[in-house]
């Protein structure tokens, strides 16, 4: 299925105008009885990820039904099928990368982010993407991506962006490097069979491909920014603007979330057998993202720079002031 953000711009506004006649219960995160002291249902919008584990985490140690929050998380194919589903009153809340926020603002479609997700450990040894090729692959570093075809799960966004970066800042031309879409757990075959010269490859993919003898010629994250923010939890400004307690409930619960995750990094990689079919070798040896409680604003300052220099956002920047409060 393909993803493409900005080839469902129109499916996305028309979300986001759908969501003018939703329902008061919506609105309000679907509460499942009234009065002081009674639990909210909140459906949140999720792709079953490690990523996300700090919100399930945060859901076993009862940091969110501490606040009157019964959290529902409900699996979608991609942060395109999230976003028009927050807006409409679907989810209350959802979980996407920054750089389709982003997108997702310029086209005039009424999100704003609550709590942050995930970062880029940093490390541009140890990241959770990376840019992997054929152990006898002629390319060696980043500059050798120029002429080569590269895959990444999404065109225009968050992958092929930092990857021109990083093919820049190793002396590259950026303009030369030749995206393919394919899903992650498509790309390590699709490397063996010589299908594309490299992959951009997110976790499990990433150690997948890697035990299959494939190796990481660059990280983009780590390299683009050593704390670059890379997704957030949001809502519509519809629901930040008529519930704004649940919204401050769950921004609460989901920060205690990712310091918990961050201080417990055992028990966040263990919380992924829970949701996802990881291979318990595989489960050992990924890279778990950082989970910082905050964003970090230069990050975003610095993406937003790349993606209006990439052509993501038309004519119209980001603002990220409002995006990100």
């Amino acid at each position: 299925m393909r993803r493409r953000i900005l080839g469902l711009a129109t499916a996305v506004v028309t979300a986001a105008g759908a969501a003018g006649c939703g329902s008061s219960s919506a609105d309000a995160g679907g509460s499942s009885a009234s009065g002081s002291g009674k639990t909210t249902q909140v459906k949140v919008g999720i792709i079953p990820i490690i990523d996300v584990a700090p919100l399930y985490l945060g859901q076993k140690k009862g940091f969110f039904s501490s606040r009157g929050i019964d959290l529902k998380m409900e699996s979608a194919q991609g942060g395109a099928a999230i976003i028009p589903g927050v807006v409409s009153g679907q989810f209350q809340f959802g979980f996407s990368n920054t750089t389709s926020l982003m997108i997702a603002q310029t086209k005039g479609v009424p999100v704003t982010s609550v709590a942050n997700g995930s970062a880029t450990t940093g490390n541009t040894t140890a990241d959770v993407s990376g840019v992997a090729v054929k152990k006898d692959s002629a390319i060696k570093s980043a500059k050798d991506l120029a002429g080569k075809t590269v895959a990444v799960n999404t065109l225009q966004n968050i992958g092929d962006t930092t990857v021109r970066e990083t093919v820049r800042k190793d002396g590259g031309d950026a303009s030369k490097v030749k995206f393919v879409e394919l899903a992650f757990d498509q790309m390590p075959a699709a490397l063996d069979g010589g299908r594309v010269d490299a992959a951009w490859m997110g976790e499990p993919a990433l150690t997948i491909a890697k035990s299959q003898g494939a190796r990481v010629v660059t990280s983009p994250f780590a390299e683009t920014d050593p704390k670059l923010t890379l997704a957030t939890f949001f809502t519509s400004t519809q629901v930040a603007q008529k519930n704004p307690d649940l919204v401050k409930k769950f921004s609460e619960a989901m920060t205690e979330s990712l310091t918990y995750a961050s201080a417990h990094p055992d028990e966040a990689r263990q919380i992924l057998t829970t949701y996802t079919k990881i291979d318990g070798n595989v489960l050992k040896n990924l890279t778990l993202p950082s989970w910082p409680a905050a964003y970090d604003m230069a990050s975003l300052e610095k993406l937003a720079s790349l993606g209006e220099q990439d052509g993501l956002f038309d004519d119209k920047k980001p603002d990220l002031k409002a995006l990100f409060q």
